[in-house]
């Protein structure tokens, strides 16, 4: 039929533009392994070396034949999909699994139970309800004990049996003393309580963190020009500097606060202070994705952790990037011997085929009641828990033969991306990551003499035009990080192969060469 947009980009036209400016607008119509195939002018496949492997989610590679046969195995078999308010069977094997891992690489005997979601993004917000849930939940407690000691005052008073102490009237700026002097005590403690009570909720985060796009998770994004525009929606959050030990113990005690309590001990009612919980949770990745692929260090992350027991805050680790085996370890965090009160995993889990998330709370922590008050349509749905026990599966099979290959993958692509770096020190600042989760930086081109190249690099896009070359000139695909430009992120999959390791080497060597010369033509020909 026809229309009046007809021939008009519908989908994002926006992104379009920018693939085209950058010479990535390319449509791929086939994927297995590490490669990507696209068509050529004669409808010929062009097979491209994939180094973004969709933004860390696919561990085991495009097109993984077990997990295809196992899909295929699940919908022949009928298995019902979307059936909520029903028993989940593999959901609850997935979360049991989740569970065995956690026990193993923490060392902890306690449960950790799950709550589905569909997406990274939706998995994080979960958390953050569900943190939120428990910090009002504490606060509705602690509130309903001061008015019980105040209730216990007022009685012991009316019968004479106590009294205020006389630094209580003091502090509250009171005089007078007996019942009534109590009263307005009490009020003043009362008013002061609500005024602290309505302070809304934050959270902690890090300089540099990438937590999502949604109306919460954009709250802990770091990155100004994602989260400015939404600030005015949802609770903030305060950044503590990254890899910065000595400033999360300054950072978070910004955000204490306490309430006042009138405490009855032999017949005297003082005025005790009590730790008010403003904070909703402390968020991080063990390792930052969209901040530059920078691993958390051992000292950061035991600050975190001594500052989240400080505070009586829950410590989420996100670890939908870095996690599912991505760093030679299941969880990234295991690599400094962090543990938190929850995880967030999703992107690999899927096995490149399905959307799945998870989060994972620590028995301690977890506030059954929650689950009655949120949901997720498509949340523990057959189809994605199937493949869900699979990726697991294949990840544990063999003693964790898949987190071996990891190591020694991501060990031959970091010795070649070393290599590179130490052949152009002019040209690449810096090497980072973990397995196969690496970042290359190149030094900052805002400075360069080439107007194109220092108008790419002030505008935050020079990134995706260094992609474009790499792409069209050697097929080799890669992306920069989405905070940190000038760095370029491989997160291939475990099929990765001395070729592809070497194709990208050729293409990196030569656009050294052309950063080093300047040479505009070449680069946006």
């Amino acid at each position: 039929m026809d229309s009046v947009v007809d021939g008009l980009e519908l989908a994002e036209p926006q992104m379009r533009e920018v693939l085209s400016m950058a010479k990535l607008d390319v449509e791929y119509v086939r994927a297995e392994g590490n490669s990507l195939y696209h068509l050529d002018a004669q409808q010929a496949e062009v097979r491209v070396a994939d180094f973004v492997g969709g933004y860390a989610s696919l561990l085991l590679g495009h097109s993984n034949p077990e997990i295809i046969a196992h899909a295929k195995a699940t919908l022949d078999a009928q298995t019902p999909v979307y059936v909520p308010i029903a028993i989940h069977a593999a959901a609850n094997r997935v979360a049991h699994q989740l569970n065995a891992i956690i026990h193993r690489e923490t060392g902890s005997t306690e449960p950790y139970f799950a709550i589905f979601a569909s997406t990274g993004a939706e998995a994080i917000e979960s958390s953050l309800k569900h943190a939120e849930f428990v910090r009002t939940a504490r606060i509705s407690a602690l509130t309903d004990e001061i008015g019980s000691h105040i209730e216990q005052v007022r009685a012991a008073i009316k019968n004479g049996d106590a009294s205020v102490a006389e630094a209580a009237y003091a502090r509250l700026g009171l005089s007078e003393t007996g019942i009534e002097g109590f009263e307005e005590a009490a009020a003043e403690v009362q008013r002061r309580n609500a005024e602290t009570g309505a302070t809304p909720p934050r959270f902690l985060a890090v300089e540099g963190a990438f937590h999502g796009k949604l109306v919460g998770s954009v709250q802990l994004t770091h990155n100004a020009s994602f989260r400015g525009p939404f600030e005015a929606m949802a609770a903030r959050a305060d950044f503590v500097p990254f890899n910065d030990p000595a400033a999360v113990a300054e950072v978070a005690a910004r955000g204490r606060a306490k309430l006042l309590d009138l405490v009855l001990t032999d017949g005297v009612a003082a005025l005790v202070e009590r730790d008010f919980p403003t904070y909703c949770a402390f968020v991080l990745e063990p390792i930052q994705g969209e901040g530059g692929i920078k691993p958390v260090t051992a000292e950061f992350a035991a600050a975190v952790r001594q500052a989240c027991d400080a505070l009586d805050c829950p410590l989420i680790l996100d670890e939908i990037q870095c996690g599912m085996g991505r760093s030679g370890k299941f969880f990234a965090s295991s690599l400094v011997g962090l543990h938190g009160d929850y995880y967030v995993l999703a992107k690999s889990l899927g096995g490149g085929i399905a959307k799945n998330s998870v989060m994972l709370v620590r028995g301690a922590h977890y506030r059954k009641e929650f689950e009655l008050i949120h949901s997720s349509t498509f949340a523990k749905d057959g189809f994605s828990s199937a493949i869900a026990l699979k990726v697991l599966e294949l990840l544990e099979a063999e003693d964790g033969k898949a987190y071996r290959l990891v190591e020694e993958r991501g060990g031959a692509l970091r010795d070649m991306l070393n290599r590179v770096a130490a052949a152009n020190p002019d040209t690449i600042k810096e090497v980072r990551g973990e397995g196969l989760m690496l970042g290359l930086e190149f030094q900052d081109l805002t400075g360069s003499s080439a107007p194109m190249i220092s108008g790419f690099a002030h505008a935050g896009v020079i990134g995706y035009v260094i992609a474009g070359y790499l792409l069209r000139g050697h097929r080799v695909r890669v992306l920069p990080t989405g905070s940190a430009p000038h760095t370029l992120r491989f997160t291939p999959s475990i099929q990765l192969s001395d070729a592809e390791i070497d194709q990208l080497e050729t293409a990196l060597r030569d656009i050294c060469e052309v950063l080093r010369t300047q040479d505009e033509q070449r680069l946006f020909g």
